[in-house]
C-alpha cells in the first residue's frame, strides 16, 4: 500500500509554509504523491447550509463544506507548478480538478508544461464537479447539466494534444482546426490519468475503460464501500482486455489519529474511518488493503486539527502504524 497526501489549501486558515512543510514532509517519509484540492469560490450561502446540493452530492452529507466564504482558502491550480519547484522526487496532482471550469485545451498545454516542469512527475485528476453556485461564478452554468460531456470531450483533446504533432477536434465544447500545442509532457505517451465518480460505479467503470485511465479516486470509501466499485470496474476492464491489477485504486480519506478511541460505526461518508487512535487506524488499513485499496489520499480534517499536529500524525503513520499493516 502506498501513501499519499492532500494538501489542506481548502481551509479557513492554512499559510504557504505550512503548505510547503507538508510536501516536503511527504516527500521526505516516500509518500507516493502530494495533491492539491480544486475549489474556485465558497458561496455565502454555504456558511448557513444552504448549497443547492450536499457536500460532492453524497447522500448523508451537509449542503456544506467545511470552510467559511471569508476563508483564507488557496487555489489548487497555482500550486501544481510551485509543488514541482518546491520538490524534487515526489508525484504531484490535483485531487480532483473540476474540468468544466477550463477550456480543454488550456488544460492540455498547461499539463503539459507542468509535467516538463515537474521532469515527469504529474498526476491528472479529472473529475465533473457538483457545486452549481461555482459553475455559475465561473461562468459555465449553462454546461453544468451537460458536464459529464464536457469531461469526455476533455479527455478526448487532452490526450489527442499529448500525442500528436498536431491535432483537430470538432466536438461541442471545442471546435478547431489542426494545431500543435507545444512541448509534450515527460511522461510518455502522457502523464496518468486518475477519474473520480462519487455517484455511479458502472458510469465511472465506463470512462475508466474506454479512455485506458490509470486510477480511480473516491472519496471516504469504508472497505464495504470499495467492493461496490471495484467489481463493476473490474467487469468493465477486462471487456477491453484490461485487469483490476493494472488501476490503481485510490480514495481521499480524512485523517487524523487520536489518543482516544473513535466512534467508527457506519455513518455514511461521515464515518470516522481514518480517524482514531493508532490501533483503530492500523486495523483499518487492514482491511482496506484487503478490499483492494491501492493508495490511501491523506486528507487532513478541514478544522480543529494544526498543521502542526498532521505533521506529527504523518510521522507516527509511517514509522509506527505502516509497519504493522505491511507485516499482515
Amino acid at each position: 500500500m502506498k501513501l499519499s497526501l492532500l494538501l489542506p489549501n481548502l481551509r479557513d486558515a492554512v499559510t504557504v509554509q505550512e503548505l510547503e512543510d507538508l510536501a516536503l514532509l511527504a516527500e521526505s517519509l516516500d509518500f507516493d504523491s502530494v495533491w492539491a484540492v480544486d475549489r474556485v469560490i465558497v458561496p455565502e450561502s454555504n456558511d448557513s447550509g444552504e448549497l443547492t446540493y450536499p457536500f460532492g452530492m453524497m447522500d448523508g452529507l451537509p449542503n456544506q463544506i467545511p470552510v467559511q466564504s471569508r476563508g483564507g482558502f488557496f487555489q489548487g491550480w497555482p500550486l501544481m507548478p510551485w509543488l514541482a519547484a518546491k520538490t524534487s522526487t515526489i508525484r504531484i496532482g490535483m485531487s480532483i480538478i473540476n474540468t468544466p471550469y477550463r477550456s480543454a485545451s488550456i488544460l492540455a498545454a498547461e499539463h503539459a508544461t507542468i509535467d516538463q516542469l515537474s521532469h515527469g512527475r504529474l498526476n491528472v485528476g479529472v473529475g465533473s464537479g457538483w457545486m452549481i453556485e461555482e459553475f455559475q461564478a465561473v461562468g459555465v452554468a449553462d454546461i453544468f447539466d451537460k458536464r459529464h460531456k464536457q469531461v469526455r470531450e476533455t479527455l478526448d483533446i487532452m490526450l489527442g494534444a499529448w500525442t500528436n504533432d498536431l491535432f483537430e477536434y470538432h466536438g461541442e465544447f471545442a471546435d478547431f482546426g489542426p494545431s500543435g500545442f507545444g512541448v509534450r509532457p515527460v511522461q510518455q505517451p502522457h502523464p496518468p490519468i486518475y477519474f473520480s465518480g462519487l455517484k455511479n460505479p458502472e458510469i465511472s467503470a465506463k470512462r475508466v475503460a474506454k479512455y485506458n485511465l490509470s486510477g480511480w479516486i473516491g472519496i471516504q470509501d469504508t472497505p464495504e464501500e470499495l467492493q461496490l466499485w471495484r467489481e463493476p470496474i473490474r467487469r468493465e476492464l477486462e471487456k477491453v482486455g484490461r485487469s483490476l491489477d493494472d488501476l490503481q485504486v485510490c480514495s481521499m480519506i480524512w485523517f487524523a489519529i487520536t489518543d482516544e478511541k473513535t466512534d467508527q460505526s457506519p455513518q455514511g461518508k461521515a464515518t470516522n474511518i481514518l480517524v482514531g487512535t493508532a490501533e483503530q487506524i492500523t486495523d483499518t488499513l487492514k482491511r482496506l488493503r484487503d478490499a483492494g485499496l491501492d493508495m490511501p489520499i491523506l486528507w487532513p480534517p478541514f478544522n480543529e486539527v494544526p498543521v502542526s499536529k498532521t505533521l506529527d500524525d504523518m510521522k507516527r503513520l509511517v514509522e509506527e502504524i505502516m509497519p504493522k499493516v505491511n507485516e499482515a
